[in-house]
């Protein structure tokens, strides 16, 4: 054999092995599937068949190619977090367990593509975060705060800047030929740099102009004012900016006048009146009834001993009681408490120092109710639940609060309906015969001057007579036999007052006529 046969049969048997082993290593290795779910619970994961959960789908290929583990972004729109790289069922249902309630929205495709992930800056006080604009929404209810949302910054240095612009503090500038102050923002104070020029001003952050070490022509004052959005009364310096909270005390006060002090550290913070009336501390919070007001002569009980402002009291005045800001509560109207025809319920709010006088559903189809939580008062016009307590012949049935709003009277009478009317149907279906043992706690008002009204057909549920049977003596003169009870003004009486309960259905008194 020639050299030249031999390098062809060592080329072919070389050729032949490399076949070979590759055929062996396909053998050998176990083909991947991309399982749902495994057997381990983990979603959409390349393994072998036997680590695939029997109960969901597997096909072998790499998940990425099928459509059941397909990555897109998945949409909290709660949270407002977009997460990339998710398959469609991890995204609508996180727990397995076929609730979606808890799951987000899967959209095809990047975050970058999604209007509802792009990202912004989240003002929120003095703080910043770069997030989407339902993640600040979330944010802000959350931690309570008012949101700035800003879609033009576009990086989340530049957003830690927004905020720290807001910072306010002392800016100091030379005008006209003299040292002065601003108290703003870091931002403003770099917006007046620009117009004044490069190196013109100087920002101390939480500094007061008043500060002595800025060595500025703004001093303490006996100046107070309001400020706009805020309920407590300030001191102002000489210059006229804002310093801190209105204290007495602290008027001479040095450092007190340098630095800014929070409202958490300022005078009568833990006072449960919000310095109602007082002379010497402006720390007013709306929320416990005061706010910031300019002192009026007869209207505020005390003058302040600085200034002209004072934390006012929104609480208000009706009938000789006291109600606080905010506080509602129900109000005695003339014949509601005995449910005259023609009265009717209603609610008082105080609000601003101000009454307001709510009426509840006129025929007394609302009636008030009024509940006390440490101290505060709460009313609420609520509907007169009567219209089934004629029917009701048990206790517990016509007393059931959670149903209807019936008194339970006991034997009552029997219903019988008389005229023209003939046999007549009310609400809760009474029968001819039937004892009314239950009627309305709150007598419903009725419409009996109008011949359409159903007034009549309710009335007549509670019409009955009471026959008395008398009988002869030998001797003449006769006695009562049956029904010695329904003689006198007792038995009519009482059938009055269950024709009352049921609705305006006697001839009793009015509130026009009392």
């Amino acid at each position: 054999m020639n050299s030249k046969m031999k390098a062809m049969f060592i080329m072919v048997c070389f050729l032949a092995a490399i076949f070979i082993y590759n055929i062996l290593i396909a053998n050998a290795v176990e083909v991947s599937y991309c399982c749902e779910k495994t057997v381990d619970g983990a979603w959409c994961q390349n393994a072998p068949m036997d680590k695939c959960d029997s109960d969901y789908r597997k096909v072998p290929a790499s998940c990425e190619a099928t459509s059941y583990c397909k990555l897109g972004t998945c949409v909290d729109s709660q949270e407002g977090i977009c997460m990339e790289n998710t398959p469609q069922k991890v995204c609508e249902d996180p727990n397995g367990d076929g609730d979606k309630s808890d799951g987000g929205v899967w959209i095809e495709g990047t975050s970058d593509e999604i209007p509802q992930c792009q990202l912004g800056c989240c003002v929120m006080g003095d703080q910043a975060a770069f997030v989407t604009q339902t993640r600040c929404k979330r944010l802000s209810a959350i931690y309570g705060l008012e949101i700035n949302f800003k879609t033009n910054v576009g990086s989340e240095i530049e957003c830690i800047a927004t905020a720290t612009s807001q910072e306010k503090g002392a800016c100091v500038f030379e005008r006209e030929f003299e040292r002065t102050c601003k108290f703003t923002t870091r931002k403003e104070c770099q917006e007046m740099e620009k117009t004044l020029g490069a190196g013109s001003t100087e920002f101390y952050e939480g500094v007061l102009c008043s500060a002595e070490e800025l060595g500025t022509n703004c001093g303490p004052s006996e100046k107070t004012t309001c400020v706009e959005g805020r309920d407590e009364v300030y001191f102002v310096d000489t210059c006229g900016n804002i310093a801190n909270i209105y204290d007495a005390r602290k008027i001479r006060d040095k450092s007190y006048w340098s630095r800014i002090v929070s409202k958490e550290e300022s005078c009568g913070f833990n006072d449960p009146e919000g310095n109602k009336n007082s002379a010497t501390c402006g720390n007013c919070d709306y929320f416990l009834g005061s706010t910031c007001k300019a002192y009026e002569r007869g209207k505020d009980r005390v003058k302040p001993n600085y200034g002209n402002f004072i934390c006012r009291s929104l609480d208000c005045k009706y009938e000789g009681k006291k109600y606080r800001h905010g506080e509602t509560f129900c109000i005695k109207s003339e014949g509601a408490d005995k449910n005259l025809p023609g009265s009717r319920y209603f609610r008082g709010v105080c609000y601003n120092g101000e009454i307001t006088i709510e009426p509840c559903a006129d025929y007394r189809q609302e009636i008030c109710i009024e509940d006390e939580v440490n101290g505060f008062k709460t009313a609420a016009c609520r509907v007169n639940k009567w219209q089934d307590c004629i029917a009701q012949q048990s206790k517990k049935d016509c007393e059931n609060k959670d149903k209807r709003d019936c008194v339970w009277i006991g034997e009552g009478v029997s219903r019988k309906a008389y005229g023209a009317l003939g046999e007549v149907s009310v609400s809760g279906g009474v029968s001819p015969g039937q004892k009314i043992k239950c009627v309305p706690e709150f007598t419903p008002g009725l419409g009996f001057w109008d011949t359409e009204s159903d007034a009549a057909a309710i009335c007549s549920a509670a019409s009955t007579q009471c026959e008395v049977v008398y009988e002869k003596g030998l001797l003449g003169g006769k006695k009562v036999k049956k029904n010695k009870e329904c003689l006198g003004s007792g038995w009519e009486n009482k059938m009055q007052n269950i024709c009352s309960a049921i609705g305006d259905c006697t001839g009793y008194k009015t509130v026009i006529e009392k």
